[in-house]
């Protein structure tokens, strides 16, 4: 299993900068590739043209020891895409770290809730252009560890995810971003108040206020 190969963009230590390990040092490993094209989508970098290169899961993980850290964030693009992602996410595992997995909530979830990993969903906003390829059947699935993150653009975002989670009703940890400089950040909290959405959290992207928005590696 581990000399099966995958398209990695790129590999580096940060803080996580946004959900349910905010703050946090960890290792990313983003995967190049995606299978939808959101409006605001801010890695395009990873989900287009030819920047990946394959490595053997061997590999990614003697990189990934290399920064001493205990989490690691599996991200993309759409890391569910790739053929091996679940080995990897097991020998990740197997090997003692706290796996967070990012997933855009296109593709079936079902085959890594494992108990060891976080996965943190989108779910995808009318404005990102993508609301028609979400995979309702997610999110009965995901479960208390888990993250189900809506990135909020307009009103009508914000009231498409209102009308999602009264529907719903998801057991796991809901965050509401902002997409950059789309709408104000008041606005939103305002919503969230005059609304009673006493579960959800709304967050920024700590990573974009330390660094330039689009400064990559971060």
């Amino acid at each position: 299993m581990k000399d099966d190969k995958l398209i990695v963009n790129e590999i580096f230590k940060s803080i996580e900068g946004e959900g349910i390990r905010t703050g946090y040092l960890v290792t990313f490993i983003r995967l190049q590739g995606c299978n939808l094209k959101c409006s605001y989508c801010d890695t395009r970098y990873s989900c287009e043209g030819n920047e990946g290169q394959e490595m053997y899961i061997n590999d990614i993980l003697d990189t990934v020891s290399l920064y001493n850290v205990n989490k690691v964030t599996l991200t993309g693009g759409e890391p569910l895409i790739h053929n091996h992602v679940n080995e990897l996410i097991d020998e990740l595992i197997n090997n003692n770290y706290e796996v967070n997995v990012e997933t855009n909530g296109s593709i079936d979830i079902s085959s890594i809730l494992k108990k060891n990993i976080i996965v943190t969903m989108d779910y995808k906003s009318i404005s990102s252009g993508m609301n028609k390829y979400m995979r309702i059947e997610n999110l009965n699935l995901l479960r208390e560890q888990d993250v189900l993150k809506f990135v909020v653009g307009n009103y009508e975002d914000l009231e498409d995810m209102q009308k999602v989670l009264e529907k719903y009703k998801p057991i796991c940890n809901i965050f509401v971003s902002p997409v950059f400089s789309k709408i104000e950040l008041i606005d939103m909290v305002e919503y969230l108040k005059y609304n009673n959405l006493n579960n959800v959290r709304m967050q920024v992207q700590m990573h974009k206020i330390i660094w330039e928005p689009t400064k990559r590696g971060v």
